[in-house]
């Protein structure tokens, strides 16, 4: 039985157990255990899909396109998008519509150059490249669907130039809902508070199926309904996300993680999908790269209105350690880079001290969360520099020193202590009025999972082949982007990669 599953009639049998018998029942039952020869089907589809954030809905959306009959989404939370809906809704495409009417060079070469260098030479060159040849067709999908953007590219930390959209709820439910829309639509059956529990194999180790705890409560980890049986003639999709919500599994990777960091993930983000994988012999790669996001606030719990927030404003704002008011970071660097910068800022006891991003407002209010930002309070607003240097402590003689040479740097298009890009930052100094957010990273991506191919196969540890009838897309696969990610590229990898995989089983080659 698993620990997810509600039994009422477990108390009867176990009064009459002894220890043997008990350790026996309560031993994991793992995936590669159950075979179809000792399974009756419950239900049968042509493309079985575990979770519904991007990966999923475009893999869904794509396989109906393609022709394939029976798609059917099933998804362990009550409410559909996962851990996407929640996302910033920022999505980087290279040669895109918008950067060709804003007169933007760019290129895949150039989008993929921009991600090995972030991950450190570790990352897949030949999936990034994928991802980013077929980004503008994934980008079209959002929009056929009825996804709405900002009239502006924003270019984030990493980016060597300007390729992000954002959408106009400035969240990835901005996507994630008129695909869902669209999906269902086109005939996609959706099956919500179902929890995948293993795969069910064929006699050569194929996967034909999974088994589905039904009426899952995901908050207290009880399934209240039937273990089904469920049939993939073609193959199954495995698009779960990342474990990033899973504290002792991230702390196995990186003990620093513990409870007591924040994290920008939903509650479902745990990873059992993945373990299950890894059961099957899938390979693990890349677990122990971790990312968190240096926009985060430590003011707000999860992803918040501030991390949008902070992106848009990054490139034309100031970070400031709040003990010396002098900056400490390239604003726009890799996310890696800032973060570990961000996380320096300690007093003498080691306490952390979260760093100050300063606005000029009238430039900060431009983007959709400023004024939310101010509301909740989780920002602020000053009409003096003495007063912000009051209200936090900064000392003023140099905080008015670096604000002046900063705005020299402005003012030169030319960074000299951090080498920031400062393209756009133009006319856009530090002045009163002032606009202030704390920064501290949290918890957001696991670059970590299992291994997959160009086709979106899941390769085994022992061959090197792939496991016949089973794929993965999105955050769940890991090793694409290496030590870090850059922000906005998460969508365009999962979008594509879900695409690749409806085309995968279409062509018959899962």
């Amino acid at each position: 039985m698993s620990e997810h599953t509600f039994n009422p009639t477990r108390r009867k049998l176990m009064q009459g157990i002894g220890v043997t018998g008990l350790a026996a029942v309560a031993a994991p039952s793992f995936a590669g255990d159950r075979y179809a020869k000792d399974v009756q089907w419950h239900q049968s589809h042509d493309f079985v899909i575990i979770g519904s954030g991007f990966a999923a809905l475009a893999a869904a959306i794509e396989a109906k396109r393609k022709g394939i009959q029976s798609v059917a989404i099933y998804e362990q939370m009550p409410t559909f998008g996962g851990n996407s809906s929640i996302n910033g809704g920022l999505f980087a495409v290279p040669g895109s519509p918008m950067q060709k009417q804003e007169g933007v060079k760019d290129s895949v070469d150039r989008m993929v150059d921009d991600q090995l260098k972030s991950g450190r030479g570790i990352a897949d060159e030949a999936l990034l490249r994928h991802v980013a040849e077929h980004a503008n067709e994934a980008l079209q999908m959002t929009l056929d669907a009825g996804a709405e953007y900002l009239p502006y590219l924003q270019q984030l930390g990493g980016h060597s130039a300007p390729r992000t959209y954002q959408t106009t709820v400035a969240c990835g439910a901005g996507i994630t809902q008129p695909l869902y829309k669209e999906a269902v639509q086109l005939g996609v059956e959706m099956h919500s508070r179902c929890r995948m529990s293993g795969f069910i194999r064929g006699d050569q180790g194929e996967v034909l199926g999974v088994t589905v705890e039904t009426r899952y409560y995901a908050d207290r980890k009880v399934s209240e309904g039937e273990t089904l049986a469920i049939r993939a003639n073609k193959a199954v999709l495995v698009a779960t996300g990342g474990f990033s919500q899973n504290i002792n599994l991230r702390m196995a990777q990186d003990p620093t993680l513990t409870a007591d960091v924040g994290c920008t993930n939903i509650k479902g983000a745990t990873g059992e999908a993945m373990l299950e994988m890894f059961r099957l012999g899938a390979v693990p790669v890349h677990m122990a790269h971790i990312q968190s996001g240096p926009w985060a606030s430590p003011d707000e719990g999860g992803f918040g209105y501030v991390s949008n927030y902070s992106i848009y404003n990054f490139p034309h704002s100031m970070a400031i350690n709040r003990m010396t008011g002098k900056r400490f970071m390239n604003e726009i660097a890799d996310r890696k880079t800032r973060a570990d910068a961000q996380l320096a800022n300690r007093d003498a006891q080691g306490n952390p001290v979260p760093p100050l991003m300063i606005t000029h407002y009238h430039d900060a209010d431009k983007h959709p969360n400023c004024q939310k930002v101010l509301k909740y309070g989780v920002g602020w607003k000053f009409d003096t520099l003495e007063a912000l240097a009051k209200h936090f402590d900064v000392p003023l003689a140099p905080l008015k020193a670096q604000i002046e040479q900063y705005n020299g740097y402005v003012k030169s298009g030319v960074d000299e202590q951090f080498g920031k890009p400062m393209a756009k930052a133009k006319d856009k100094y530090i002045k009163a009025p002032y606009m202030v957010v704390r920064l501290w990273p949290k918890v957001h991506y696991c670059q970590g999972g299992v291994k997959i191919n160009q086709l979106a196969q899941v390769e085994d540890s022992l061959t090197g082949q792939p496991i016949k009838g089973l794929l993965a897309a999105g955050e769940v696969a890991g090793g694409i982007h290496g030590v870090s990610r850059l922000g906005s590229c998460s969508i365009p990898e999962c979008m594509v990669m879900g695409i690749t995989a409806a085309r995968t089983v279409a062509a018959g080659k899962a």
